[in-house]
């Protein structure tokens, strides 16, 4: 990933990503079942922009075994303005 990939254009750019990252900032953590249900994604585009929004450092993967859980990272400065954002845009 280049320097400008983490840029706001990056995230903001790619539909799915802004889908995702709403999702996770409303239910905090979901599994890729749950993301690729509401977000109306397939499995592997869905798997491609979370190892992106991961690479941001937006969102976390957790493993419990054979589920992987993100979660949406609030303690992050960028997350937490993109989550303030989506509140104003009423998109929650």
């Amino acid at each position: 990933m280049s320097k400008n990939d983490n840029s706001l254009e990056n995230l903001l750019g790619s539909k799915c990503r802004v889908k995702i990252m709403c999702l996770l900032a409303k239910h905090n953590e979901l599994n890729i079942s749950a993301i690729v249900k509401k977000a109306g994604l397939n499995n592997k585009l869905a798997r491609q922009h979370l190892n992106v929004l991961k690479k941001m450092d937006m969102i976390q993967e957790k493993n419990f075994g054979k589920i992987r859980i993100y979660r949406y990272k609030k303690e992050n400065v960028k997350a937490k303005a993109f989550a303030s954002l989506i509140d104003v845009w009423g998109e929650n």
